[in-house]
């Protein structure tokens, strides 16, 4: 069958959803949405895949196979980030849909949140790539859904951390430090409710991965 799902082709389909997703959350995240009971970015509902991807491949094809995918999607963000900083720059033509000060509305104000978010997501995903593979070996390769949480809810932290005050720390004085916390917190812990769902999906996610 010429196009079996083999496990080069299931591995390379996470790589493609991994970067789809890390894309995505960037440019979709300067929106603040109402989830009825909370208040977050819309960016969240893509972000907490990306530490389960690199969950499931740590899983099945060890520690250096995740670390790949957080090396791709790093260069993958650079590049996005240093493409639009000259989209931005460019002076808009007579014919444009958009005027420059409209688009730089869009994309200019970005370019900070844009750096918060590398610097963040790299951070935290190699933390996430060396806790998963601290609990496999600390317990012998059992209990998946203690690694896949114990290494998300940190890293999630890290993440959220990072980002928070890298994109917003002293932009106005009302941004102190006490401010930017009190801004994690509460964000943090959306991200642990969303970690802690994906479990069954890590599960899943694993046995579709190897076939078995």
């Amino acid at each position: 069958m010429p196009f079996a799902f083999s496990l080069q082709r299931k591995t390379n389909l996470l790589l493609g959803l991994f970067v789809g997703c890390l894309i995505t959350a960037n440019l979709i995240g300067l929106k603040i949405a109402s989830f009825y009971l909370f208040e977050a970015s819309v960016g969240i509902l893509v972000f907490p895949i990306l530490f389960l991807i690199t969950d499931i491949i740590e899983e099945v094809h060890g520690q250096e196979k995740a670390k790949e995918f957080v090396y791709i999607g790093l260069a993958v963000l650079v590049v996005v980030l240093f493409v639009t900083a000259i989209a931005v720059l460019l002076p808009a033509a007579e014919r444009s849909f958009v005027s420059g000060e409209e688009y730089g509305k869009i994309f200019g104000t970005t370019l900070r949140i844009f750096v918060a978010s590398i610097i963040g997501f790299f951070f935290s995903q190699m933390h996430d790539v060396w806790a998963f593979n601290f609990w496999k070996r600390f317990t012998k390769g059992k209990f998946l859904w203690l690694r896949n949480n114990a290494s998300t809810l940190v890293s999630q932290f890290l993440d959220t951390t990072i980002f928070m005050f890298i994109a917003f720390y002293a932009m106005t004085p009302k941004f102190t430090v006490e401010y930017v916390f009190a801004l994690i917190i509460p964000y943090w812990l959306i991200k642990v409710l969303f970690a802690l769902c994906d479990t069954p999906f890590c599960y899943l996610g694993v046995k579709w991965l190897r076939g078995k």
